[in-house]
């Protein structure tokens, strides 16, 4: 599953963006303009950088790092550019794509999708395979050894998130935030019974994907 990672600073509109991406098959993280948000890029691997261009994080150090990318052929990059600030641009823009304000979730997803065909990081098949799981992102639709498996659609979102980032630990936090959203204000208790759910309807004595991690959380266990 593909690797996204924003640099802007954290909003109620990036938080949509980000939030948009990960239901459509991304994994996706935001980080901070500032110190150290270069070590973060090392850290995270993304297979595709998203920018935040506006008249605050538009700076030397962002321009650095965007020309430097380029300079290496390394990632693909999609600026996210406030309409007022298109003038300051005048045509110069180190990115391979920029997307205006106000940002519209469906076309960053479009946009991004098309960076990593022409870059072959994303399989157009879009599938997620594991020991008789399929997962369609396609058709959103999850089938064992053939047999489609009735998801609700939180189900489904948490088992797509966990299958593409097999073998990493999540905390329960870390997944209400990620398939909830941040504005979700129930308590972690709800990550239980939809795990718990979704167990029930893709494991029995031959499969076993999602494994409990004593007192942090969950992971998928399985390869793909």
């Amino acid at each position: 599953m593909p690797n996204l990672l924003i640099i802007a600073q954290e909003s109620k509109e990036l938080t949509g963006l980000s939030s948009g991406l990960i239901l459509n098959g991304f994994v996706c993280s935001i980080i901070p303009h500032g110190n150290g948000f270069v070590k973060e890029i090392t850290a995270h691997r993304p297979n595709l950088v998203i920018v935040e261009m506006d008249g605050c994080s538009a700076n030397a150090e962002i321009q650095e790092l965007m020309q430097s990318m380029k300079h290496e052929g390394s990632l693909p990059i999609i600026a996210l550019v406030a309409r007022e600030t298109l003038n300051s641009i005048d045509g110069h823009l180190d990115a391979d794509d920029f997307l205006t304000s106000p940002y519209d979730a469906k076309e960053l997803v479009l946009r991004a999708k098309r960076l990593l065909y022409k870059t072959k990081i994303m399989d157009s098949g879009e599938l997620i395979k594991c020991d008789g799981l399929v997962i369609d992102l396609a058709k959103c639709e999850v089938t064992i050894e053939g047999k489609i498996v009735e998801l609700t659609f939180k189900e489904y979102q948490l088992l797509k998130f966990l299958a593409g980032n097999k073998g990493r630990v999540y905390t329960r936090e870390e997944l209400l935030n990620k398939v909830w959203g941040y504005d979700y204000y129930g308590g972690d208790r709800t990550v239980d019974v939809h795990v718990r759910r979704l167990r029930s309807k893709i494991e029995n004595s031959k499969h076993s994907f999602i494994e409990t991690v004593r007192n942090i959380g969950y992971r998928f266990i399985k390869g793909v």
